[in-house]
Formats: structure tokens, C-alpha cells, sequence
């Protein structure tokens, strides 16, 4: 490190380390049944999907009642999950419940909704939660229009006990579609690296949570250092790196068996997997002497196509959404940039111009973006440009922010931020436009974050 904090003179070894992320689908939510709830006779608006708000760079966000979930503490904890997803939404902002203005009896009779609009309420949620048996909860919801005193959504979920939480987060992802017109991504899990104790002998394990923090499952021991992980799409594997006694190499783990399986057999050290849209191929960089460079492999078949041939060091590739082209950094030109070429190889078109270098680039699943670290004058900036390098603009800059990874909407990107010290590094989340950041809350140190789709 250079007194700046800049990675200006790191080995090959730890320039390969700077990182990438791949995102995935997890195991289903077992048992689940959900039919709408209808009201009489449907309002306009529930027919056509009218959109109440645009996610976008200029909004208001929308004011919305989380009502207490009537029923016993499951109803509690699936409102808590709805209440504290929409607080970190961006776009919904939940109503002070110390304002309500009314207690819910009957969460299937309409509000007042009159009252309702004195605390500036555009939305009210009510919901109950039953027990069919002793290892099922039904929990039901509607969304109530404060403009029109209609009914515009309304679903019920039946599940396994276990999995009450996971409900709260899908009756949070159906509101948010239902008044913003995009995907949610409440149900959706995140990959990363937990670090624990001091610093100079941190250990570092392979880890799963939900995306706000919650539920975290440890996948590795601790005895060899991991990073780089990154989910596959069909939820079924994990691919990461692992340093054991020999050199690093990639390795799958089968999060239902797992199993373990080393990625190849190069002679080199492999570095920042990551998965095609399919989930059928990885790419990732091998080192050479003093270059690196990227290669693709079949899954299936095992046969591996080199992608670049450069005395650089070319790493942290990643599939555009549609699978045809890579995104990559590369100091081919002297200084870490990034670059944007075929998936099947060949010439490689330089986007990033700004002050500064550019690192561990990830593209959007929405397509229309590209994240990325940019390092200047010490600072470490999470910032996103379009795929042909325009409309750069930085999200958060701060002493060591690394590793940006898109919610499955593409409307979100989580990072890690070191601040230094005797500490250690933790995960926050902000939106594309850069309106507000959020810590996401871990029991531990957490580093390298890889987002994964929805899980429904």
C-alpha cells in the first residue's frame, strides 16, 4: 500500500484478488400456495397495473401504512420484515406508526380513509396471519389506495412455519412491484465472506444471508481463506475461490450435498469467477508468469476457450445479461481500466476515461449499466456507467469502498467498505441514483457481497 491507501504497488497476486460478482437463485420456498384476495368488485387500477411512482434519478417516494399484521407473533414478524424492507426501499417510506390515526380491526374492511389522510398516508397495508395447522402459517394482505379508497392488491401465502419470514419479504416485493412497476428484491440472498477476529489473523468463511442481513448460514469452516464468491443461476452452486496449501484455485460448491469440486486443473492460479446468464459456463482469469488473462469454460464438458492473449493483466470479467459480451479490467494500457469486449473473444473496446483507475466492473442485470471501484487520490468511489463508458456517475466515495454487486432488479448495488483501523470491513447498499445508503447488518466483519435473483 502507498501511503494514499492506493493498491498501486501490490503483487500480481493481490491486483488478481480485486473483485467480481455473479448473482443467483436459491432453494425454493417450500410448500407455498398464493391466490389473490379480491375486495368486490375490482377497482380500475388492481386491472390495468396503473404505477404509482417511477423509480428513477427524480421522485417523491411514496408514503405507505404498514398496519399491525392481526394474528398472534407470526403476524408480528412478517409486518416487522414488510416495515423494515419498505425503510429501505428508497422509493416507499413508511408512516410513523406513532401517527396512525386508526387501530385495524379487520384487516379485510376498508380503512378509514379519511383519516388516513391527515397523516399524509398514500397507501395503507393490513394484513392478518393464520394458523391452519401446527407447522403452517397463511398469511394474508391488502394494499389499499388512500386516493381512491380502493383495494389495488391483495394475495395470501401459505407456508411452513420456517419460512414465515420469507413471506414478509415477498409481500414486500408484490407491494413495491405494485406501485413502482419494477421487480422487487426483498426475497433474495446474498453471498459473502465473514471475517472474524483480529486482524492480522482474520479468518475468513464462505457465508449466505438474506438480503437485509438476516438468517446468516456459514458454508466453510474457516480452516482455508476464502473470497470471490459468487452464486450460480440456477441456485444450486457456489463458485469461489480457495487458498489452501497450494496455489488458489476456483472451486463449485453444491450448496445441497456439499460437494466440493476444484474448477479445471490449470497450472497457474485462477482468479474472480463468474457465471454466464445460464449458469452453464464460467469465466474467469488465469495467471501466467506475469500477465493474466481470461478464459471461459463449459460446465458441462469441461472444455475451456482463452478469450484474450495479452502480455497485461486482464481479471475481473463479467457476462453482459444476454450472455454476448464480457466487461473486464485490464491495465493493457498502462493503468487498471475497463474494458468491453465479445463473450467469444477478440478485440476489447476501452470505456472508462475519468480520472483515476477502474476496477472489479459487474454488468446490470437490467443491461443498462455497469458498476465499478474507481480509485483516485486515495478516495474509493462505487460508481455505474452506461456499457459504452457515458454517463459515469459516483454513488459513494470514501476510504476503501470495493466490490459493488446489483440487486436482481438493477435498481440497488451493494459494496464493502473497509475504514481502516484495527476494524474490519462491512456491507452497505445503496440505490443506482445515489439517494440514500443503508448498513447492512451482520454479526461479524463481511466483505465480497454477490446478490442473487429472487428467490420466487
Amino acid at each position: 500500500m502507498t501511503p494514499c491507501g492506493e493498491p498501486c504497488c501490490l503483487s500480481l497476486r493481490a491486483r488478481l484478488m480485486l473483485l467480481s460478482s455473479s448473482l443467483v437463485r436459491f432453494s425454493a420456498l417450500a410448500a407455498l400456495l398464493l391466490f389473490a384476495l379480491s375486495a368486490g368488485s375490482q377497482p380500475a387500477g388492481a386491472e390495468t397495473g396503473d404505477v404509482y411512482v417511477r423509480a428513477g434519478a427524480n421522485f417523491k417516494p411514496v408514503a405507505i401504512a404498514v398496519t399491525p399484521f392481526i394474528g398472534d407473533e407470526s403476524g408480528e414478524k412478517i409486518g416487522g420484515v414488510v416495515g423494515n424492507d419498505f425503510a429501505r426501499s428508497i422509493f416507499l417510506a413508511p408512516v410513523n406508526p406513532t401517527t396512525f390515526p386508526e387501530t385495524i380491526a379487520n384487516p379485510d374492511v376498508r380503512p378509514n380513509i379519511d383519516a388516513w389522510k391527515t397523516v399524509n398516508a398514500q397507501f395503507v397495508l393490513t394484513g392478518r396471519v393464520l394458523r391452519p395447522d401446527n407447522g403452517h402459517v397463511a398469511a394474508q394482505f391488502r394494499l389499499w389506495d388512500v386516493s381512491t379508497g380502493e383495494q389495488v392488491a391483495g394475495e395470501q401465502y401459505t407456508t411452513e412455519t420456517a419460512n414465515a419470514r420469507r413471506v414478509g419479504h415477498m409481500i414486500a416485493d408484490t407491494v413495491f412491484s405494485r406501485v413502482t412497476g419494477e421487480k422487487g428484491f426483498f426475497d433474495s440472498r446474498i453471498v459473502f465472506v465473514e471475517e472474524s477476529g483480529p486482524k492480522d489473523k482474520r479468518r475468513k468463511r464462505l457465508a449466505v444471508m438474506d438480503m437485509d442481513g438476516a438468517n446468516v448460514k456459514t458454508l466453510t469452516g474457516g480452516d482455508n481463506l476464502v473470497v470471490t464468491p459468487r452464486f450460480s443461476p440456477s441456485a444450486q452452486e457456489v463458485a469461489y475461490m480457495s487458498f489452501g496449501q497450494a496455489d488458489p484455485r476456483v472451486t463449485l460448491l453444491n450448496l445441497e450435498t456439499g460437494q466440493r469440486e476444484a474448477v479445471g486443473n490449470f497450472p497457474g492460479m485462477t482468479f474472480a469467477p463468474r457465471f454466464s446468464p445460464d449458469g452453464q459456463r464460467i469465466v474467469m482469469s488465469l495467471s501466467e508468469g506475469a500477465t493474466s488473462n481470461l478464459y471461459v469454460m463449459d460446465l458441462r464438458t469441461h472444455a475451456t476457450t482463452r478469450l484474450t492473449d495479452t502480455a497485461a493483466i486482464d481479471t475481473s470479467p463479467s457476462f453482459s445479461p444476454d450472455g454476448l459480451q464480457i466487461v473486464f479490467e485490464s491495465d493493457r494500457g498502462g493503468t487498471q481500466q475497463i474494458y468491453v469486449m465479445s463473450s467469444s473473444g477478440g478485440p476489447a473496446k476501452r470505456i472508462s476515461f475519468g480520472e483515476g483507475r477502474y476496477s472489479t466492473p459487474v454488468w446490470s442485470p437490467r443491461g443498462d449499466l455497469i458498476a465499478f471501484t474507481r480509485i483516485k487520490n486515495g478516495e474509493f468511489g462505487i460508481g455505474v456507467m452506461k456499457p459504452d463508458g457515458t454517463g459515469e456517475r459516483i454513488l459513494v466515495e470514501g476510504f476503501h469502498n470495493e466490490g459493488p454487486t446489483f440487486a436482481p432488479n438493477g435498481l440497488y448495488v451493494m459494496f464493502f467498505r473497509d475504514s481502516g483501523g484495527s476494524g474490519g470491513p462491512k456491507i452497505y447498499m445503496t440505490d443506482i441514483f445515489g439517494h440514500g445508503e443503508f448498513l447492512v447488518p451482520t454479526p461479524n466483519y463481511a466483505s465480497d457481497p454477490s446478490w442473487g435473483p429472487l428467490m420466487h
